[in-house]
């Protein structure tokens, strides 16, 4: 047991004189959650548009100090024809036209309609939609504002009200996921470095021979990591409650267990990477190529699972972070309980087991 503990020892100090592995360690996850939570976002902010205002009547100049009052558009520029148009959009200076047609005011009391159209610059998707639902909202609450004195014989009023992120903030979405991330790539692509790293220079087969037996020689490569990860995992809470304002509604507690358990997923993975890399270059290819592509791509982090091909979504099934995603984000915005993130937490433990046993019979370790 001495020996085994010295073996462990041996293993931390030779992670913290390697300032390049404490960079990964440390920094990467620090650098990447400030990275989601600050810059990388769904929302928009003082998005530069431009108007055509055919008409230029009290109504339209309503409309537009309406529009640019808020947090969202800018007015940046100000278009005279419909040639103008295409111009702007490929000179990358707007991101949206608004279209007010002539004699706006007059149409809207005579006939008690009048068109806006919005033209959005769809190179991006999700930002062209995001700009004409904003636009849909403020002019549908410039509607009832007018309006207030007219009755119309019967509404119909959809009110939305959102649950757990009531304020759509994509830090809440990104957290987990980048948490995701981290704890899988530190884990399992350091762990399959380290012990690459001893193939490589030859000693593995040192330690095998040694009186440390051979399962006690990777549990000792691994334990670290455990502790290091463990770190990184409280860290990327602390940042999101302190610097975020994110709401942990769940146990911490049950968050804690379930983090544990999906490090050592990743570290048996990443021990898994090492009996198939001959050198620390393929093991990391391996764990950037086969992990980071993966949980990013199919772990539900980004894209939603359910709008992938099926197959896709087959594929998805064996990748851990998903399954790891849903219980972070049931337990930190759902509140959710283990009676409801069981099935997830099977899933991992299954994975875990399967992913040792493999390497074991790799290994050829016979577990005393």
């Amino acid at each position: 047991m001495k020996r085994f503990i010295g073996f462990i020892k041996k293993e931390f100090y030779h992670i913290f004189r390697d300032k390049r592995s404490l960079f990964i360690l440390f920094g990467m996850p620090i650098a990447q959650i400030m990275l989601f939570g600050f810059a990388v976002t769904n929302e928009i902010n003082n998005v530069d548009i431009a108007i055509l205002d055919h008409s230029k009547d009290v109504t339209t100049k309503e409309i537009i100090n309406k529009i640019s009052a808020s947090k969202y558009f800018s007015v940046s520029n100000y278009i005279r024809n419909e040639a103008e148009i295409e111009t702007a959009f490929k000179k990358g200076k707007i991101k949206a036209v608004l279209v007010f047609e002539k004699d706006f005011s007059k149409k809207i009391g005579k006939e008690n309609i009048a068109t806006i159209q919005v033209i959005a610059d769809a190179t991006d998707p999700n930002t062209a939609n995001t700009i004409s639902n904003y636009t849909s909202a403020i002019l549908q609450k410039y509607q009832q504002e007018i309006n207030t004195t007219i009755k119309i014989p019967y509404q119909i009023i959809p009110k939305t009200r959102m649950v757990y992120n009531p304020e759509l903030k994509s830090v809440f979405m990104f957290v987990p996921g980048v948490m995701t991330i981290i704890l899988m790539l530190v884990s399992a692509m350091m762990t399959s470095i380290s012990i690459t790293r001893e193939k490589e220079l030859g000693t593995m087969e040192i330690l095998l021979v040694s009186p440390l037996k051979p399962s006690q020689v990777i549990v000792g490569k691994v334990v670290p990591y455990i502790f290091l990860s463990i770190i990184n995992a409280v860290i990327i809470v602390l940042l999101s409650i302190f610097v975020f304002k994110m709401p942990i509604q769940g146990s911490l507690i049950l968050l804690g267990i379930e983090s544990i358990l999906f490090i050592i997923t990743s570290l048996s993975l990443g021990i898994l990477i090492s009996t198939i890399s001959a050198s620390q270059q393929t093991a990391m290819m391996i764990s950037l190529m086969a992990l980071m592509l993966p949980t990013i791509l199919l772990s539900g982090f980004i894209f939603p699972i359910t709008s992938m091909p099926v197959v896709l979504q087959v594929i998805s099934n064996i990748i851990p972070a998903k399954w790891f995603i849903i219980i972070l984000k049931g337990i930190m915005l759902k509140g959710v309980g283990l009676s409801f993130v069981w099935k997830e937490t099977l899933i991992l433990v299954i994975m875990t087991l399967f992913f040792i046993g493999l390497s074991i019979k790799k290994y050829k370790i016979r577990l005393e």
